[in-house]
């Protein structure tokens, strides 16, 4: 199925490589999805079966970001099964959309005062990693995704 380029859409240099993007436009949000995801899952798995259960990495936390349980399990919940949805395409904009918002509270509440940089444990890393997943929050699971075959969308 060829693509016919939109109004306002730029010119390629090279015109022959048409049905080249028209092919790897959709793949791109794949790539997209299975990249965020996999970040999530990592560090969701991390916390469950390093951090000895939510108890533990509360523990672990700076002082000044002590939270309970219940919020550190919703954290769990939200990078590890999140995660998964997210590569998948299920309930894409949903769970990019939480874990946007976990990102944002660890960028502006538990990162910010140290910089920007995230070798000096700075936002950098966080702040990135949520305008992503706020970008896939809008933009949704896209044409190769479970939510496309649902036919729905949260």
């Amino acid at each position: 199925m060829e693509r016919t380029r939109s109004e306002g859409e730029p010119k390629l240099f090279f015109p022959g490589l048409t049905r080249f993007y028209d092919h790897a436009i959709p793949i791109s949000w794949v790539i997209v999805r299975i990249a965020v995801g996999l970040n999530l899952v990592i560090h969701g798995w991390g916390k469950i079966g390093r951090s000895g259960g939510p108890s533990q990495l509360v523990q672990k936390l700076p002082q000044s970001a002590a939270i309970g349980d219940e919020i550190t399990f919703v954290l769990m919940l939200i990078e590890f099964v999140g995660g998964l949805c997210i590569m998948a395409g299920l309930f894409t904009r949903f769970w990019a959309a939480a874990a946007a918002v976990e990102m944002a509270v660890l960028t502006f509440y538990i990162y910010w005062g140290s910089g920007f940089g995230w070798l000096a444990r700075g936002y950098e890393y966080t702040l990135m990693w949520g305008l992503v997943l706020f970008a896939v929050a809008l933009r949704g699971g896209g044409p190769w995704s479970i939510d496309r075959r649902l036919g729905r969308e949260l």
